[in-house]
């Protein structure tokens, strides 16, 4: 059980709402997984971010399922991240839709790295007060949807963009523009996202968290080529179900056994994938 910390002293004050108040949902739910005997995720920060914060995480409970995807996606993701790194390390970085995910002590990437996070002005404000400057990281307070931000990166480098939980908030139109835009700009890189089926997007209505957001999903990929005739140069190389992680044997036996069946169907399989792309 995670404390409340409006209860300790000098806790950190949030008011976020909407959309922004979801990132409160999936650290609530990094730092109950992290703190279970065997976590599918070890994200240390994320315990200590929930213990400062001024916030009533009881109102956004993070049930089992929930910790369970936001622990195998952020995992996989990571993964990719590594991968990238290792291979390029002297890469640049960008980091969108950066809440207050840990991804970059997760990954501790050399410090040849550039590395940028990047999202709306608010939550980059928050992000500033609880995370300590680091060399090679730079924060920016944008909406991605902004067509002038990218400017600000240098394109002289192999480029990594990872975008967890954010592209579902976006419209067809916006997601397509972004991705053409980190095409055209950079010299060459990956794009490491998830992405929810219309099957899913139909389903939100059962999400009770992101209810009391007032947050609405919006867009939805059935085929993840679909993607590669709006983006010219983007080249599908991974689509991975979260439902078929190998983590799902650290789970109950009831919510084992729902899994394992989703996953053995591919429509079901094929709601909510982490996808990873080349260009």
């Amino acid at each position: 059980m995670i404390p409340p910390a409006a209860t300790q002293p000098n806790a950190e004050k949030i008011e976020l709402s909407g959309v922004q108040e979801t990132l409160l949902i999936t650290l609530h739910a990094r730092a109950l997984e992290s703190r279970s005997p065997d976590p599918i995720l070890r994200d240390e920060t994320a315990e200590r971010l929930v213990d400062s914060i001024a916030y009533d995480f009881a109102r956004l409970k993070s049930a089992q399922g929930d910790r369970f995807t936001t622990s195998v996606r952020a995992k996989q993701l990571d993964a990719w991240t590594g991968e990238y790194l290792a291979a390029h390390p002297d890469a640049t970085v960008l980091h969108l839709g950066c809440g207050l995910d840990s991804r970059i002590d997760r990954v501790a990437p050399p410090p040849s790295v550039r590395w940028f996070e990047v999202d709306l002005p608010d939550v980059i404000a928050v992000r500033r007060r609880l995370y300590p400057e680091r060399p090679g990281l730079q924060m920016i307070g944008t909406s991605v949807t902004d067509p002038d931000w990218l400017g600000q990166i240098p394109d002289d480098k192999p480029t990594l963009v990872v975008a967890e939980g954010i592209f579902p908030y976006l419209t067809a139109a916006e997601v397509e523009d972004l991705l053409r835009r980190i095409v055209v700009r950079f010299p060459e890189g990956q794009v490491l996202f998830d992405a929810l089926s219309s099957r899913a997007l139909r389903a939100q209505g059962l999400h009770s968290s992101l209810r009391k957001t007032g947050a609405r999903l919006v867009w939805g990929l059935d085929d993840p080529h679909e993607l590669e005739s709006h983006v010219f140069g983007l080249e599908l190389m991974d689509a991975w179900p979260l439902v078929g992680s190998p983590d799902v044997v650290k789970l109950g036996w009831l919510q084992r056994k729902v899994l394992q069946w989703c996953a053995k169907r591919p429509r079901i399989a094929k709601m909510h994938q982490a996808l990873r792309y080349r260009f």
